[in-house]
């Protein structure tokens, strides 16, 4: 919505209360109400407006005034000079408004009973409104979710079944770490580096370490970058480039790496 300040200010909303819209119109108005908070509270004191106005209008007459009402209501002038005829007219007027009196105020109950259905009923449905986005909001979150995982799965597929392309390479835990495992896909042609995230199994790292890669090339350590234990990357994770390497190694460094591994931190390392 562009401009809220505008929409609130259209009396679209009194229309909506008072059940003058079209059918698309209203459901339009109940999508916005469930988006917008603003809007809601916005209809919600126009409903209570309207139905404390009912009520405070809703007051039944004592007997005595509506006595004066009704006398009120007789045809003014000389009884004496007013035929018979005239008088029975007068007075079947005056059983008419009484009669249409009576009406009204029953007439009167009845909106404010159904005005008040009308609003139970528009809270109840403003909170099915609401239910029904959420639930499906979570559905389209786990459909994507489960989109992203089988797309991750496919791409970490490719590397599984390229074994001329990508070499496949297993980093065994140190003493450490014995328990740890890391699985790289190599391929020296295209100078990649990629870790599989899913089958990574290392200790949790805390927030002020992180894991770094490294490529041995000629008996020296490359920094290939850092990774956390904890990533919610579920595929194949790029790593830096390198075109050649005998091993690689992963040492838990400080936050962001190292210029050169630390030996002493030393987690996990395979030969190719």
């Amino acid at each position: 919505m562009k401009d809220l300040k505008t929409y609130l200010e259209s009396g679209i909303l009194e229309q909506y209360v008072l059940g003058d819209l079209s059918k698309d119109e209203m459901l339009e108005v109940e999508r916005y109400v469930v988006q917008y908070p603003e809007i809601r509270r916005e209809l919600e004191e126009i409903e209570n407006a309207l139905q404390k106005y009912a009520q405070q209008n809703a007051i039944e007459p004592s007997v005595r005034n509506r006595s004066k009402i009704i006398d009120a209501l007789e045809i003014p002038g000389n009884k004496n000079e007013v035929p018979v005829k005239q008088i029975e007219k007068a007075s079947g007027t005056t059983k008419f408004y009484k009669y249409a009196f009576a009406a009204s105020l029953s007439l009167l109950f009845i909106s404010i009973i159904l005005l008040i259905n009308l609003n139970n009923k528009l809270r109840e449905s403003y909170t099915q409104i609401a239910v029904l986005e959420s639930g499906n909001q979570k559905f389209s979150n786990q459909v994507n979710y489960i989109e992203n995982e089988l797309t991750e799965a496919k791409n970490t597929l490719q590397y599984y079944r390229n074994p001329a392309s990508y070499k496949l390479i297993t980093l065994k835990g140190s003493e450490k770490a014995p328990d740890a495992r890391v699985t790289l896909a190599f391929n020296p042609d295209r100078e990649e580096v990629m870790i599989d995230m899913s089958n990574l199994k290392m200790p949790s790292n805390d927030n002020e370490h992180q894991y770094q890669l490294w490529a041995i090339v000629d008996g020296k350590p490359v920094d290939l970058g850092v990774f956390d234990s904890g990533s919610s990357t579920a595929g194949m994770k790029k790593m830096k480039s390198v075109k050649s390497a005998e091993a690689f190694a992963v040492t838990l460094e400080p936050r962001g790496g190292s210029i050169s591994p630390s030996l002493e931190q030393m987690m996990a390392m395979g030969n190719i």
